[in-house]
């Protein structure tokens, strides 16, 4: 973990794994706390609008601790000139040059008329004002001629009077068309000193926003870009003077900067660390990182019936938070978010922040969106999951290992010494006082180490972890509080131990009465041919418990057949099988070597309904086939179980714990004689960790775990009778187990030859 940590190089993320309860979590916290510097300096990131092209809102860095203070500055400043523009507008002064130059182009419109009207009356031309505009017409006597009349008049007079009109229609058409081009400059004086009036207030308090932040080159852009829309905006202000209400309960002053209208001058910021913040990196735990959690996300609002947006709505995710530090995050459930690992993959490997949103990603619907600056990356990434999918990722992402090159794995155990005796002693205690419980007394801190030690499942390691044991902890003292003691003590351990185990044990108990009411057959007293007790481990729920199971076997002269009903019907899995094989390659290669293998024997599993898995049975299902070669009856009152070899070597099982108590718990409910008891592989010795019931019946000699290292050690104690040896003749020790069982393949072996010889003799037609 320092290593991924402190190495300056890129894609050095790293990848934690292991069980859970195992504390990857809380290490991966303390490292960083302790060994973790900023990665790069940190920076205060926001978006700021893009006057040339909005949809593209513009990142901007700034140096730490700036970004709300340009955020509260721009609030500040859109406040103020919200109340001194309007006011600015409403003074006497505006007003007095608005006027002026209303006035000037009003006399300059009415003088280009007055002169066209005094020069058309000098030569008798009338300009007469009709609903359709202006017209010119003929005068005599100071009155208008009709048509009537004009059609009365010489056609010479006619002709002078129509040549009049033609001339002053079209004087009087380039007056009109003037009054544009005079509006036109109207409209830009009256701009001109609109932008000089706002220039007045904008140009100050831009200068105070200056002054009060940084000088950096991009605040000091944003805010000149700000200051030139402003100018040329002012109607902006305006607007939002004449939109207030003037009722009874007028808005509050100082509010302008949540107007829509002055969106535009705000600041979104997407990242801010206290100015403090310069040695101390971003640590970030992201516990839910979906797609918009992990890169950020473009919100929408309702407007007129369709979605749309804008800068301000654009939200930071983890990644944005984390910046400059460290991000950590659950593996599973990265996987599990749509596009969520597709997003910090990309982020990772292209050193940026892309904010895109899902729906334009998924092409779910059409809306208004934003193409926001991305925004660099560095950081270190640290995801906590299990070895499956580490390995997964390994196999089936290409992009995994050239990301995240550094992995720490977690032990699930420890060896058990003084020294890690002592180091768990006070990571207990330790957590028995950060969570305010009880103080553990002596004899309870040695209980619950005990109890570490049968979750690791060996009697020479202490399990790392941590969960189920300070599950267990702060079981006992809820007990301990209810009697009250001052401390949690051992009886309290003892009790939150059995309580868990009787909370999860109905599907145990059941099974427990099965056998009980003889409904499943299990025998403990007595002695049969090919019949023997083995032992499995059955889990439900992080519940393990272990049941005995009746094997049985049955042999006959065959042609070197060994069936395994389990596989037949598709119950036994590959390794069930293999270990039947196993056996097989034992017979053959133990007995009647110089006659050709004439068994055919079947194994099974009595009264079992459902798949049957692992090789911990074979050395059972090998005594039972021994025994049903032989002839020689079998305890019942013993169980046994473990893993052989085709040397016949006893090798070490799992579960070995839950396999004893579950024979023991069938003989208890049967009264113990003494005479019952397991045998376990030697090997699974050092793994015992049984619970007290069983460790206090062996002691008082009612009941027995023996151990054993080869097959012919476990046949001598179920049956009662030697094994047996090849002595230097080449035989086994006469009256032997193996010589019995010999004799049997032999006598086999000699009888499928005399059948054979008999089927030869009847095909010739000979007679004997």
């Amino acid at each position: 973990m320092r290593l991924s940590i402190g190495i300056r190089h890129n894609d050095f993320n790293l990848f934690v794994l292991g069980p859970q309860g195992t504390g990857r979590r809380t290490a991966v916290e303390t490292v960083l706390r302790t060994h973790a510097s900023p990665r790069a300096p940190s920076e205060d990131w926001v978006y700021v609008n893009n006057f040339d092209e909005p949809h593209k809102p513009i990142a901007m860095g700034l140096p730490l601790g700036k970004a709300e203070l340009l955020r509260d500055e721009m609030a500040r400043v859109v406040d103020d000139l919200a109340s001194e523009i309007p006011a600015l507008f409403d003074s006497e002064e505006y007003q007095t040059q608005r006027r002026a130059i209303d006035e000037e182009f009003g006399e300059l419109q009415e003088k280009a008329m007055a002169d066209f009207t005094s020069r058309a009356r000098t030569e008798d031309i009338a300009l007469i004002r009709t609903p359709m505009g202006f017209m010119v017409a003929a005068m005599r006597d100071g009155k208008v001629i009709k048509t009537d009349e004009f059609d009365k008049l010489p056609e010479g007079e006619q002709a002078v009077i129509e040549e009049k009109i033609a001339r002053f229609q079209g004087e009087l058409t380039e007056v009109l068309s003037n009054a544009p081009k005079l509006e036109r400059e109207h409209r830009l004086r009256i701009e001109a000193l609109n932008a000089e009036m706002a220039g007045r207030a904008v140009s100050a308090r831009i200068d105070e926003a200056r002054n009060a932040l940084d000088d950096t080159p991009e605040l000091v852009g944003f805010l000149t870009r700000v200051h030139d829309d402003m100018i040329e905006n002012p109607e902006l202000f305006l607007r939002a003077a004449a939109q207030k209400p003037n009722g009874p309960f007028p808005e509050a002053l100082g509010k302008a900067h949540l107007e829509p209208l002055f969106r535009r001058y705000m600041v979104n910021v997407m990242v801010a660390h206290p100015a403090e913040a310069q040695e101390t990196p971003p640590i970030v735990f992201e516990d839910l990182p979906t797609f918009d959690r992990l890169a950020g996300r473009i919100e929408h609002i309702s407007q007129m019936g369709s979605l749309v947006t804008d800068f301000t709505l654009i939200r930071p995710g983890a990644l944005h938070r984390a910046n400059g530090g460290y991000l950590v995050l659950d593996a599973r459930r990265v996987l599990s978010e749509p596009y969520a690992w597709d997003a910090l993959k990309r982020s990772i490997k292209e050193r940026s922040i892309a904010i895109t949103s899902l729906a334009d990603r998924i092409s779910l619907f059409s809306t208004t969106s934003l193409e926001p600056d991305p925004i660099p990356l560095d950081l270190r990434v640290v995801l906590i999951g299990d070895r499956l999918l580490h390995e997964l990722l390994v196999m089936v992402d290409p992009d995994f290992q050239e990301l995240f090159k550094v992995q720490a794995d977690f032990e699930e155990s420890v060896t058990r010494s003084d020294d890690s005796l002592a180091d768990m002693a006070r990571l207990l205690r330790h957590y028995a006082e950060k969570e305010d419980l009880l103080p553990l007394s002596d004899e309870a801190l040695a209980r619950l180490l005990d109890e570490a030690t049968r979750l690791a499942e060996d009697a020479a390691k202490l399990s790392l972890r941590l969960s189920p044991l300070t599950d267990i902890l702060r079981e006992a003292e809820h007990y301990a509080r209810a009697e009250p003691v001052e401390k949690v003590r051992r009886e309290d351990i003892d009790r939150a131990v059995s309580e868990r185990d009787r909370r999860a044990s109905r599907v145990r108990d059941r099974v427990l009465e099965t056998i009980a009411r003889r409904t499943i057959l299990i025998d403990t007293e007595g002695r049969k041919v090919g019949q023997i007790n083995g032992l499995s481990v059955h889990e439900l729920g992080g519940f393990r418990f272990g049941r005995p199971s009746r094997i049985s076997a049955r042999v006959r002269m065959g042609t070197g057949k060994l069936i395994d009903i389990e596989r037949e019907v598709e119950l036994g899995g590959p390794l069930h099988s293999k270990g039947v094989m196993i056996l097989a390659g034992y017979l053959t290669a133990t007995y009647a070597l110089d006659v050709p293998f004439s068994l055919h024997a079947s194994l099974v599993f009595e009264q079992s309904y459902g798949g049957i898995e692992g090789d911990s049975a074979s050395c059972a299902e090998l005594v039972a086939l021994l025994s049903a070669l032989s002839e020689q009856a079998i305890r019942q009152n013993m169980a046994i179980t473990g893993s052989v070899n085709q040397l016949g070597e006893v090798q070490a099982i799992g579960g070995v714990n839950e396999k004893i108590e579950g024979f023991f718990d069938i003989c208890a409910e049967r009264d113990l004689t003494g005479e019952q008891g397991v045998i376990i592989p030697a090997a699974n010795v050092e793994h015992l960790m049984l619970r007290e019931r069983v460790t206090d019946a062996v002691a008082s000699g009612r009941f027995q775990v023996i151990p054993i290292a080869t097959v012919d050690q476990g046949i001598e104690l179920m049956t009662g009778v030697p094994a047996g040896r090849r002595e230097e003749d080449g035989n086994f020790t006469h009256g032997s187990v193996n010589a019995l069982v010999e004799a049997r393949l032999e006598a086999f072996a000699n009888a499928r030859k005399a059948f054979a010889a008999r089927d030869a003799l009847a095909g010739t037609g000979d007679q004997p």
